[in-house]
């Protein structure tokens, strides 16, 4: 009996041990599993954030590259990892609206299997074209595309990048047919319409500013739905076309069951982070936008997201491979 009632006291025990140490979250590092090389915009962005949530939080944050099939290594990397608040992925929205729509084969179910935690931030998207293009705002690229109907070539990062259905949005929603050449990411696209080889490309801030500042590319318009701070004096093509917004979201996914304090606790960390002054000039100096929203505003966005995209890949009629 002696021993009965002592395992039952280190079963009570136990579990008021568990509830308080959810008081005391984290109580250890925390890793963000970042589907992209060292150096791409959302290891960029979680290594700049992660070093002051560390700083906040006193505890390490560890990031995991794990790069490969538009996110599904990641993906696989972390259903295999517990729900415990200690284990997420940190990425932009194409491992969850894109990849879905472009691989034949995903081996996890988006809705199911991942649980949106923290909306971080966003990276917008911008036409920009070659000084010697005959077109000085969004309106006459129009005219000029209409006037040249798949003659205007515009560049983007990939066949299924986001900047590549950016394009085919653009398309339905002005009702032009411009020419599109796929590259190996920016890194070839934005130095292809500085040289002329193409008359246009979608591309984020950072890759476009130092061209702008030299006139060596000009920026007609932002793919967003209002405008982007990032230029205040560019014009967003929704505004001329409601709910066009296209950008790349970053936030933190983690997995179903993954304990309240530990979501509230994140949450509440990165709005903070994401209001410091001297966080918003270091995201803008990449071209990135705080927002700071938790979980509900983050399935929200993605939601959106995941809509927008699929219509767009049905309309322009793009393939799975």
């Amino acid at each position: 009996m002696k021993w009965i009632k002592f395992l039952l006291w280190m079963g009570f025990a136990a579990q008021v041990n568990t509830s308080f140490g959810s008081d005391v979250y984290p109580a250890r590092s925390i890793k963000f599993i970042v589907p992209y090389a060292v150096g791409g915009l959302p290891d960029i962005v979680i290594r700049r954030v992660g070093q002051r949530l560390s700083e906040k939080i006193g505890q390490p944050v560890i990031i995991d590259n794990l790069p490969g099939a538009g996110g599904i290594n990641a993906g696989q990397a972390l259903i295999n990892l517990p729900a415990d608040g200690y284990h997420f992925i940190f990425s932009d929205s194409a491992m969850l609206s894109i990849t879905p729509l472009v691989f034949s084969k995903v081996p996890y179910d988006v809705k199911k299997d991942f649980l949106p935690i923290s909306y971080l931030a966003k990276a917008p998207f911008f036409l920009a074209v070659n000084p010697k293009v005959p077109a000085k705002n969004l309106e006459e690229f129009i005219q000029l595309a209409k006037s040249k109907p798949g003659e205007i070539s515009c560049g983007s990062s990939g066949e299924g990048s986001l900047h590549h259905l950016t394009i085919e949005a653009m398309q339905i929603a002005f009702g032009i047919k411009v020419l599109h050449i796929p590259y190996k990411g920016t890194g070839q696209s934005v130095p292809a319409v500085i040289a002329g080889q193409v008359d246009c490309v979608l591309a984020a801030m950072p890759s476009l500013a130092g061209f702008v500042a030299s006139d060596r590319v000009r920026i007609l318009a932002s793919a967003s739905a209002s405008v982007s701070p990032l230029a205040p004096n560019v014009k967003p093509m929704g505004q001329d076309f409601k709910d066009f917004d296209y950008a790349f979201l970053l936030g933190v996914i983690g997995k179903p069951g993954t304990p309240q304090v530990a979501i509230d606790k994140l949450n509440s960390e990165f709005a903070e982070i994401m209001k410091e002054p001297d966080m918003i000039q270091k995201l803008a100096v990449i071209g990135v936008e705080p927002i700071g929203q938790g979980s509900d505003g983050f399935k929200k966005a993605l939601d959106k997201d995941a809509e927008s995209l699929k219509n767009t890949v049905k309309r322009a009629g793009i393939l799975p491979k």
